[in-house]
């Protein structure tokens, strides 16, 4: 009974990983057909040839430089958002000030707001400023940490026990030393977790790059792919071929991170 349960596991967990990975598996091999291959042939046979005419037509369009544009858009926040986030939240678990709770839980209910509701706010705010279609309107709204991550760092950094802290103060450390030197190398697993989602969901943030720039100087991945679907809608080796390359770089980084992100896990499930 007991392997036959274990047996039964397994498939589900073989047939959930299939249904993940097929449609990334169709998009590549589809990328890589000629129009000619996708139209007369099945979805699941290998390109033959395998031919990069579709990429090459994706980068005339300007896919390069919206690739670019999303890096380094989402490189800022997350390192803005790594560091703001560390800095509140050791503040939110480690030291002691009037309401702190309080500001913290109100801090939290912030979550509750729908991100469309913002938009219009952020929308006359930058304009004032005068600084829509630039790159700081892409940036400046995500970049002093989240919620999410401020309350993800507060309850691992409320695990490290105080015998450390005391440890280091006795030796002579500063606040910034013991974020520096104790914090941050304990809290590696949390840390790579937290990037990894931080890149995901900028690198896949659609609606306000949507409305904060206009033209192609500092369009976003995302809103340049969802541009050449309307206007190749009936090319979809081209389609696909834009989709594949804004998924590669986000496997890229969860193969780095993996071992990391199952630590984390791993940590979360035993407290």
């Amino acid at each position: 009974m007991k392997a036959s349960r274990l047996t039964a596991i397994y498939v589900l967990l073989i047939a959930g990983a299939l249904l993940t990975v097929a449609p990334l598996v169709l998009s590549a091999l589809t990328a890589l057909k000629s129009p000619a291959q996708f139209a007369t042939g099945s979805a699941l046979d290998v390109p033959d040839p395998f031919t990069d005419t579709n990429f090459r037509a994706v980068f005339d369009l300007g896919l390069g430089r919206a690739v670019l544009v999303t890096a380094l858009m989402t490189v800022f926040i997350t390192v803005g958002q790594l560091v703001t986030s560390i800095l509140a939240a050791y503040a939110f678990a480690r030291t002691e000030f009037a309401g702190r709770d309080a500001l913290f839980w109100l801090y939290l209910a912030t979550m509750m707001v729908p991100a469309t509701v913002t938009i219009i706010p952020l929308y006359l705010m930058f304009a004032r400023l005068g600084l829509l279609n630039t790159f700081w309107a892409l940036v400046l709204p995500f970049v002093f940490g989240s919620p999410y991550a401020i309350f993800l760092l507060r309850q691992y950094f409320r695990e490290i026990p105080a015998e450390y802290f005391d440890a280091a103060r006795l030796d002579g450390a500063s606040t910034l030393d013991l974020i520096v030197h104790l914090v941050v190398p304990m809290s590696r697993p949390i840390l790579a977790t937290l990037t990894l989602i931080t890149v995901v969901s900028q690198w896949n943030s659609f609606m306000w790059p949507l409305v904060a720039s206009s033209g192609s100087r500092w369009q976003v991945l995302t809103v340049s792919t969802a541009n050449v679907q309307t206007r190749f809608n009936a090319q979809w080796t081209v389609v696909m071929a834009a989709s594949t390359l804004a998924i590669v770089p986000l496997l890229l980084l969860f193969i780095v991170f993996q071992r990391q992100v199952v630590r984390s896990i791993a940590w979360t499930g035993l407290k």
